[in-house]
């Protein structure tokens, strides 16, 4: 079943006045299998007493966005030169431009292979037994072929595209196990000097190839241990603050404005992750982000990342709590719906960050991991048809709606009472001016009755069982 962005139509709302904006939406019908976006028809105005009230106040107002978007990775690289170039191009245009698509404006981006890619690499593989402390071998070659063009493509359709990088693994010869799959980074000074100028150099190789790099992170689910399949390496607080006070240090020195962002993993540590650090004799640092903005290399970090596969999005608000001055980002989440969407743009995210921007009807190409990940789009891998997922239309709430530089703003939920399966909502102002909403109704089964509330605004509509609904004025 695909969910679809269309238009609700019906009865016409009273005239917006000279004083009344007009409130335009777009909904998600999860029983229609077409994918059309249309014209915004006036909002249906429903009669009758309303379920729920759902009030937004402009005057209070919490962070800007960088965002929402996908990864463009190996894997998405590689199906979608499948296609011919006029088409490729056409799809890219629907992706990321804010005048012709939606708008998509932030990527995050692997560094080396991650589990969505067509073969392992870093770019910095020497054979087995050697080393490069000098990184005489670093080559972007891999990404200069396919990524990297795309990348230069998204940001020419979307100037203000956000690009956040993170690594799966460092190079094989940095490792313990001499392998980018598990094991941890070698613990010796030389190693951690070398690893941030790898990843310098890799900023400074994006930047030079016109992909300007604004966010990194040194390692993509740190806590993760026993990924047998897949590039991953165990990288505790300790020596993520090491690799960061150098690699912080490093990009001043080099000049460059990249910025740092640390943990990259779940909201809550995975009981799997702990038990397999546990079961080793090792702490399974359940309060990791916490830790590492305890250390010195707090002021390199600009933020922290999570991802949406564990635990509740209000850590990111505890977190906010106690680290005020840092922000908030939602680097990676597959099959989270609109409702993690809100959950995570309510508690403080920047950016809101879904897995692949696209895969083929099998799920991949990948290497390992996720057997069942869609991307944003899947493209068939015989006759490189297109099909936009629910992941898709999920942005599209989002990002065709919203701008680089929004501000969320509160939008509070009265539901009834005993309303076991309230309505969820998160608003944002735009740079422009312009208000949008977005709405999610999780019960499948019953429609909600809204009121909804803002200066200049009061209009009740019916969301239908399952919808996510977008309101503009």
């Amino acid at each position: 079943m695909l969910a679809v962005l269309t238009t609700t139509h019906g009865a016409v709302a009273e005239p917006a006045g000279p004083h009344r904006p007009s409130v335009r939406q777009w909904a998600t019908d999860a029983t229609t299998t077409g994918a059309r976006l249309e014209a915004p028809v006036p909002l249906t105005t429903a009669t009758g007493p309303a379920d729920t009230t759902v009030r937004v106040n402009p005057g209070l107002r919490f962070q800007k966005l960088t965002g929402f978007g996908a990864s463009l990775t190996d894997s998405s690289a590689a199906v979608l030169y499948r296609m011919k170039k006029s088409e490729r191009s056409a799809l890219m245009r629907q992706l990321f431009s804010p005048t012709e698509g939606i708008g998509l404006s932030t990527l995050r981006q692997p560094i080396g292979a991650s589990d969505f890619a067509t073969k392992g690499y870093s770019f910095d593989e020497v054979p087995a037994g050697r080393t490069d402390y000098g990184l005489r071998h670093f080559s972007l070659d891999h990404d200069t072929r396919r990524i990297l063009p795309l990348l230069r493509e998204a940001k020419a359709l979307n100037p203000r595209l956000t690009v956040i990088a993170s690594p799966w693994s460092p190079p094989s010869w940095m490792k313990t196990e001499g392998s980018m799959i598990d094991g941890k980074l070698i613990d010796k000074p030389a190693v951690y000097d070398a690893y941030a100028r790898y990843l310098v150099k890799f900023v400074q190789g994006y930047e030079k190839a016109g992909v300007p790099v604004d966010y990194l992170t040194v390692q993509n689910e740190p806590q993760a241990l026993l990924r047998a399949d897949y590039p991953g390496t165990d990288l505790p607080v300790a020596q993520e603050a090491r690799v960061i006070e150098r690699l912080g240090a490093a990009l001043r020195a080099a000049g460059l404005r990249t910025k740092i962002l640390g943990f990259d993993h779940n909201w809550a540590e995975h009981p799997f992750d702990a038990k397999a650090h546990t079961d080793i004799g090792e702490d399974p640092e359940p309060d990791y982000p916490y830790d590492l903005l305890s250390t010195r290399a707090a002021r390199w970090i600009a933020g922290t990342a999570y991802h949406c596969y564990y635990g509740d999005p209000r850590a990111q608000s505890a977190l906010k709590a106690s680290f005020p001055d840092k922000d908030v980002f939602e680097t990676e989440c597959s099959g989270g719906g609109a409702s993690r969407t809100i959950g995570a743009m309510n508690n403080w995210a920047r950016s809101m960050v879904f897995w692949n921007l696209a895969l083929d009807e099998k799920h991949g190409p990948h290497t390992g991991g996720c057997t069942g990940c869609d991307g944003a789009v899947t493209i068939d891998s015989t006759t490189a048809a297109v099909t936009r997922t629910a992941h898709y239309y999920t942005l599209a709430h989002f990002s065709r709606f919203t701008r680089p530089g929004a501000t969320r703003i509160a939008a509070s939920v009265l539901p009834a009472e005993g309303d076991t399966s309230p309505l969820q909502a998160t608003a944002f102002r735009n740079p422009d001016g312009s208000t949008a909403l977005v709405v999610l109704n999780p019960d499948p089964e019953k429609p909600r009755t809204a009121t909804l509330t803002a200066p200049g605004v009061r209009e009740t509509t019916t969301v239908a069982p399952g919808a996510t609904v977008t309101y503009t004025w």
